[in-house]
């Protein structure tokens, strides 16, 4: 299947990034080079350095930027090892990042990546499919209190502990191997009001156990906090995310790093010495009425930016 991504808010990541003809960039999460193809399109002596996990997205960020080789260097990794990235290539500062949160249109809509309730295929759900730890481990291996934190903590499904014994109770039978064997097991202890109104009843328990295979939440805060200190003064810093969980933690991080001072209120000086390191400019914004329209699943998509100070 040909890699396919679309580009979420690119015009308006674009305007927030500022990019300068001789920068250097990093996209963190290339994809399929959408967002890529318009940094390196306005860079002339500058450089965009591309990231990503997924040997699928790599091989469609050569294709894409296919004649701008001179002013981009592609990078297999995860964006959480950003630092050792920026290190190995030799750069001590960067005028601009980016980072999409959401997971591919291409890997939702290959059956045999396995993240979709909708498409049967084996239980999967790696960005990176050199990892070993894939959903169907988790699935049949983690005890019924793990299930349901997952479930809870990731997902926020209400109707955790019912689902985590149904899974405990089916794998006790035979192992659960596919995507609508869960589907299907989930949708049965839902009660039949949920399954007539909102979302299907598998999302929140697929987006959990995705999050928690590929450790999604748990790198967003140090990876902020990375790229801020990579930063050169007044270089800019992008993030799209696609819901709450990643966008609570994506605005308490740039909030903290924008206050500075942590003393207590009480306090009549600083005696802390932390500084603001960022000005926060957009807060959350999202993707306007023409992009819903030609991508519907792009409406949860909200994008915060900041400067360095």
């Amino acid at each position: 299947m040909e890699f396919s991504h679309y580009s979420v808010m690119k015009g308006e990541c674009i305007d927030a990034l500022a990019i300068k003809e001789d920068g250097i960039y990093v996209d963190c999460t290339c994809g399929g080079g959408g967002h890529s193809l318009e940094i390196v399109k306005k860079l002339k002596s500058g450089r965009l350095v591309c990231i990503d996990q997924d040997d699928a997205a790599l091989a469609a960020v050569k294709q894409r930027l296919a004649g701008y080789e001179d002013r981009y260097v592609a990078v297999k990794s995860n964006f959480s090892n950003v630092s050792e990235v920026l290190k190995s290539l030799e750069i001590a500062g960067i005028d601009g990042a980016l980072i999409d949160l959401g997971v591919s249109s291409y890997q939702l809509d290959t059956a045999e990546r396995g993240f979709s309730y909708m498409k049967d295929a084996p239980l999967d759900m790696r960005m990176d499919q050199n990892q070993e730890f894939s959903a169907y481990q988790l699935v049949n291996e983690y005890s019924e209190q793990e299930l349901k934190r997952v479930l809870y903590d990731w997902g926020e499904e209400k109707f955790a502990p019912q689902i985590a014994r149904a899974i405990v109770k089916k794998r006790g039978e035979a192992p659960i191997k596919t995507t609508v064997e869960l589907s299907d097991l989930i949708k049965s202890v839902m009660p039949a009001k949920v399954k007539l109104v909102g979302h299907h009843p598998a999302k929140k328990s697929f987006q959990a156990i995705r999050i928690e295979v590929n450790k999604e939440l748990d790198i967003i805060e140090p990876t902020l906090r990375a790229l801020v200190y990579a930063l050169n003064p007044g270089g800019r810093l992008a993030v799209i995310t696609f819901h709450s969980l990643e966008d609570r933690i994506t605005k308490q991080t740039f909030a903290s790093l924008a206050k500075g001072c942590t003393c207590p209120p009480s306090f009549p000086i600083c005696v802390c010495g932390n500084k603001p390191q960022i000005k926060l400019l957009e807060k959350g914004r999202a993707p306007g009425e023409q992009e819903l329209e030609e991508n519907p699943r792009s409406r949860s998509a909200r994008l915060r930016t900041a400067e360095k100070l």
